[in-house]
C-alpha cells in the first residue's frame, strides 16, 4: 500500500513564548515492510531544526527557537510504501537487546490489579508466547472501552481502573501486562489509515510490540484487536508513550499552557 500523510500541529501561545524547544519524532524509518518514498518536515518559525537519533534508534529532530513566539505550526508531508507482514517487524533499527523492554516506567507499572488482570486474561492459554499475547490483546480489547485520543498520558493502572482509554492508554496496559508475564514489550507511535472509511486516526495512533522467541518483534493493536497491517505507518518506539510521543515540547512564558490544534490527513495512492 502507498500512503500519503499530511500532518499539521499548531500551537498558540498567550502570552507569547520567550523561547521554545521541541523534540520531534515524526519521521519514519525504512524496514522490510516499510519504505519511505519521500518525507518532509518543516516548522514555520525562525529557528533551528537539528536532525538526529534518540537512544532507541528513532529518527528525531530538535526544534529550537527564540521568541517572542505567538504561534507555531509543525508540518509533515510524505509518502510511505507499506506491506502486510501480519505484524512482524524485521529489519528495523534496534539499539538494545529485547530484555531492556522488560523495564517498568511510571506509566507501565503493573500494580496488583494489573497483575490479576493479566493472569486471568491468559488463563488456559498454555505457554506459547504468541498465543498468550494474542489472548491478552483480545482481553484488553473486550475489557477496556476505547475513547478518543487525549493530550494527557494515562497509565496502565489508570486505564484498567477506569475501564476506558485511548490507544496510548490501551498500549500501556498491554505493555504492562506483557512485561509482567515475562515478554519484552514497548509502545509504538505512528499513523493508521483506514481504507474502509478513508480517514486517518486524528492524534496519530499508538499500538504495542512484544518480542516473541523465534519471530522477533510483533505488533499488537489492542484498540482494534489486530496485528498491524499495511495500513499502519510505524514512526517511533519507546518504553512508554513519553518515549515514543511524536512531539514533546517545552517553552518559557509567564502564562498558561499553549492552545493546541492538530489535523492529520492521509490518502492511499495508486502504485503506478
Amino acid at each position: 500500500m502507498r500512503i500519503r500523510v499530511s500532518h499539521h500541529a499548531t500551537y498558540r501561545f498567550d502570552p507569547p513564548a520567550k523561547s521554545l524547544i521541541q523534540t520531534l519524532r515524526l519521521t519514519p524509518r525504512n524496514h522490510e515492510t516499510q519504505f519511505v518514498v519521500n518525507w518532509r518536515l518543516d516548522a514555520d518559525v525562525d529557528g533551528r531544526l537539528r536532525p538526529g537519533e534518540d537512544a532507541f534508534g528513532n529518527a528525531t529532530h530538535v526544534l529550537s527557537a527564540a521568541g517572542p513566539i505567538e504561534q507555531l505550526t509543525v508540518s509533515v508531508d510524505g509518502v510511505v510504501q507499506t506491506q502486510d507482514a501480519a505484524g512482524l517487524v524485521r529489519g528495523a533499527v534496534e539499539r538494545f537487546p529485547p530484555a531492556l523492554y522488560l523495564r517498568e516506567t511510571p506509566l507501565t507499572v503493573a500494580d496488583e490489579d494489573v497483575q490479576a488482570f493479566a493472569e486471568e486474561a491468559v488463563q488456559g492459554c498454555g505457554t506459547d508466547r504468541l498465543d498468550v499475547l494474542h489472548q491478552l490483546m483480545g482481553a484488553i480489547h473486550e475489557g477496556v472501552e476505547r475513547t478518543p485520543a487525549t493530550a494527557v498520558a494515562t497509565s496502565a493502572a489508570e486505564a484498567l481502573a477506569a475501564g476506558t482509554g485511548d490507544s496510548a492508554a490501551l498500549s500501556h496496559l498491554f505493555v504492562s501486562c506483557a512485561r509482567f508475564l515475562g515478554a519484552p514489550a514497548r509502545v509504538v507511535s505512528g499513523y493508521l489509515w483506514s481504507p474502509e472509511t478513508q480517514v486517518v486516526a486524528q492524534g496519530g495512533h499508538r499500538w504495542a510490540e512484544a518480542h516473541v522467541p523465534g519471530l522477533g518483534w510483533v505488533g499488537f493493536d489492542t484498540l482494534n484487536k489486530l496485528c498491524p497491517t499495511a495500513s499502519y505507518i510505524r514512526i517511533a518506539v519507546g518504553l512508554d508513550e513519553l518515549g515514543a510521543a511524536p512531539i514533546r515540547s517545552s517553552h518559557t512564558a509567564s502564562g498558561a499552557s499553549p492552545a493546541f490544534r492538530l489535523r492529520i490527513d492521509a490518502q492511499e495512492q495508486s502504485q503506478s
